[in-house]
């Protein structure tokens, strides 16, 4: 499993092998049972994540009592809820194991020792970080801007196999629809995927 943190260190720094295995030794992996809580709303977070394997949802309940889907994590992607600039500290997620999974991970009071020491792993992190929000820069500004149906589209292309993992309801959240019009979306573009042409 660690050998995905390997090709990451390998493409993003320039840490020579032995500084490579002695980053390795140090981190930490851990495996979680479906519906673990990793943290819950309110809790101040104190671990940041990288999937290895399964996967997270990021969820908070808003006034309403609703249960709002804001993210969903797998292979290969950090999970860090960034809120150390507010003077309330407490995260705005809850974050769920929805599969059993593998997760490195990272105690945020002892991950400034840590870059003291690997100087590349800050760097990593960083340009790990400034992939990822890039990303989710562009996946945001193109999802305000799309239909429901759109939305549907671009997360099949992007990340075909979630739709698969993730129970409907949560899927249609984090879409920003009800799940009935999920649902019938969904049976539209399986009848115009088994008909091109019509």
């Amino acid at each position: 499993m660690k050998q995905l943190l390997l090709q990451y260190m390998t493409r993003l720094t320039s840490l020579s092998e032995g500084e490579q295995q002695a980053i390795l030794d140090e981190i930490l992996v851990e495996e979680y049972s479906k519906g673990t809580v990793l943290l819950r709303q309110g809790e101040v977070p104190g671990k940041c994540y990288f999937v290895l394997r399964g996967c997270v949802r990021q969820h908070s309940v808003d006034v309403a009592g609703r249960d709002i889907t804001s993210n969903f994590y797998t292979e290969e992607q950090a999970i860090a809820i960034f809120n150390a600039h507010k003077q309330e500290a407490s995260s705005e997620y809850s974050l769920t194991c929805l599969e059993n999974c593998v997760l490195v991970v990272g105690a945020l009071d002892t991950e400034q020792d840590m870059y003291a020491r690997h100087t590349q792993l800050e760097l990593m992190t960083r340009r790990m970080i400034e992939e990822n929000f890039g990303q989710v820069q562009a996946e945001f500004a193109a999802f305000i801007a799309a239909s429901p149906e759109d939305r549907l589209k671009a997360l099949l292309h992007r990340r075909p196999g979630l739709i698969s993992r993730v129970p409907q309801h949560q899927l249609a959240s984090y879409l920003g629809m009800t799940p009935e019009s999920l649902s019938r979306i969904k049976k539209r573009l399986e009848r115009e995927h088994a008909q091109p042409g019509l």
